[in-house]
């Protein structure tokens, strides 16, 4: 295609922008569904392909490495090649990927696989929201069709565990992979007939040296993160840290010098492009990091089956619309300035309803509370990535588009890094405390390493010992829920201020 979006899309969206839009969630759902979707299949899946434990970790991270480590590659190949060509060619490898995930027999097969989805994932991803700056070049029609893709992404990350609890109740582990190939075929069949191509006319070269770049740094920031939150930051997690902060900082140097960059390191100076990557980081931090301890004492505290557990936080994505709707609906009339603020002034009060979390808290405190806070984030997010994605030149939305999605990968990362490091140190202080005197060290470690395994050790206890384990467990957890939900209104209040202060003012670039 030799010209620009506005040759092929109508000034304003039709039925058929309409409709592509539709087609353009599915991948979105499936790409976030596929990380979530590992929590309830993983313990049947180690029963039959029995991974070691790093194995184990390669068999859960390793989709995920990919995806975040490819995002601006893939972004910038499809401003380069086609966002639908580009779409369509990862749709291709995302059934193939799911189909050969869902027939491996052995754990070396299965870790290849999901590396692979993850591959798949990053050119789907950037493609589908790129894709959404050509199609609805109204900004009103275009932060709407942001926000449904954004309730995409979110629908599917809540939904993985539920649909995999189902389909695990009737089928083998590998059926929760094999549910992606007919979806990906029905794209393959819409995508031609409803999405337009676009790509940036004069390309220039592709710069491989800051692809590889772009890749290591992302992976090694990425890998030392979880590592961290893992195993502790130790020398392994730090030393990975330093190496992706290493191959940043060349990376970075490259664009500022290379003839054809991957992304214009110019867009960093525009205030509004800036602040609003940051606020994607920061609401992903809270919510995915939170999410994280609502999730275990659902499961733990109140002893729920991971899919009950899953069925009860269904309503934290079943009001994500409503923020979302609020939002596209406010921008124009308010400001995205003032929505962005209101919205994480809304996730304030529901962290600030969490932060009153007690060891007898029931199902309907959490999820209420939680509940608030999606609202919140959701309208964060929908405006923000809209933010993002406009910021940039439609020849380069590929590369803008990745960039905001590997922001809120950052921060889903940190959140549960730095969240769980304090809470895992609050819960040793409290657990090591009031334990029962009766625990030798080593029953002692076992309960203050981790709330689970403190239950599991409880039941080969005698029962009043039992009791007080966990009560202290239940307690000590109680507490740190309460203090990281605090830091969390403390970051989105301060990101409301910031948002406040700092977006109001005229941007320094059109």
């Amino acid at each position: 295609m030799n010209g620009t979006v506005r040759d092929r899309v109508p000034a304003r969206a039709g039925r058929r922008q309409w409709a592509g839009l539709a087609v353009l969630v599915l991948p979105c759902v499936l790409v976030s569904m596929d990380m979530s979707i590992m929590f309830t299949t993983l313990p049947t899946l180690t029963a039959d392909l029995r991974p070691s434990s790093s194995e184990l970790l390669w068999i859960m991270d390793g989709y995920g490495f990919m995806l975040a480590g490819l995002l601006i590659t893939m972004g910038t190949l499809g401003d380069r090649f086609g966002r639908r060509r580009v779409l369509l060619g990862g749709a291709v490898a995302f059934g193939l990927a799911s189909a050969l995930a869902a027939f491996s027999t052995t754990p070396q097969t299965l870790i290849a696989a999901r590396m692979l989805l993850g591959v798949a994932g990053a050119t789907l991803a950037p493609s589908t929201l790129s894709l959404i700056r050509a199609m609805f070049s109204d900004e009103k029609q275009r932060s709407t069709a942001v926000g449904v893709w954004t309730a995409g992404f979110a629908g599917g990350a809540i939904l993985g565990p539920i649909i995999g609890g189902l389909l695990l109740n009737h089928f083998w582990w590998g059926s929760v992979f094999l549910v992606n190939t007919p979806v990906m075929a029905l794209l393959l069949v819409l995508g031609p007939l409803l999405l337009p191509e676009f790509r940036d006319p004069s390309p220039g070269r592709f710069d491989l040296a800051g692809a590889v770049l772009s890749l290591l740094a992302v992976l090694g920031v990425i890998y030392g993160i979880k590592s961290g939150a893992e195993h502790g930051f130790g020398t392994p997690a730090l030393l990975s840290l330093a190496a992706g902060l290493a191959f940043g900082y060349v990376f970075l140097r490259h664009q500022r010098r290379s003839p054809h960059p991957m992304f214009d390191l110019g867009l960093f100076r525009e205030r509004r492009f800036s602040v609003a990557l940051g606020i994607d980081a920061l609401a992903t931090f809270g919510m995915v990091g939170f999410s994280l301890f609502s999730w275990q004492f659902l499961q733990l505290v109140l002893g729920m089956e991971p899919f009950t557990a899953a069925l009860w936080t269904l309503p934290t994505f079943l009001v994500m619309p409503v923020g979302i709707a609020l939002a596209t609906m406010a921008a124009p009339r308010l400001g995205k300035d003032r929505v962005i603020a209101a919205g994480l002034t809304i996730a304030v009060a529901g962290f600030i309803q969490l932060a009153f979390t007690g060891a007898h808290s029931g199902s309907l405190h959490i999820v209420t509370g939680m509940g608030i806070v999606s609202i919140g984030i959701a309208a964060v997010s929908a405006v923000v990535t809209e933010v993002i994605v406009s910021a940039a030149p439609p020849e380069r939305a590929g590369a803008a588009s990745a960039m905001a999605e590997t922001s809120a990968e950052f921060g889903g990362a940190l959140g549960i890094a730095i969240l769980g490091s304090i809470g895992a140190a609050l819960y040793r202080a409290d657990v090591t405390a009031t334990a029962p005197d009766s625990l030798d060290p080593q029953q002692l470690e076992a309960a203050a390493a981790t709330l689970g395994g403190a239950v599991d050790l409880a039941v080969d206890l005698p029962h009043l010992v039992a009791a007080a384990v966990r009560d202290s467990a239940f307690a000590a957890f109680a507490h740190e829920t309460r203090i990281l939900a605090v830091v969390c209104a403390a970051l989105a209040a301060a990101g409301a201020l910031l948002v406040a202060t700092v977006l109001r003012r005229p941007s320094t670039r059109t």
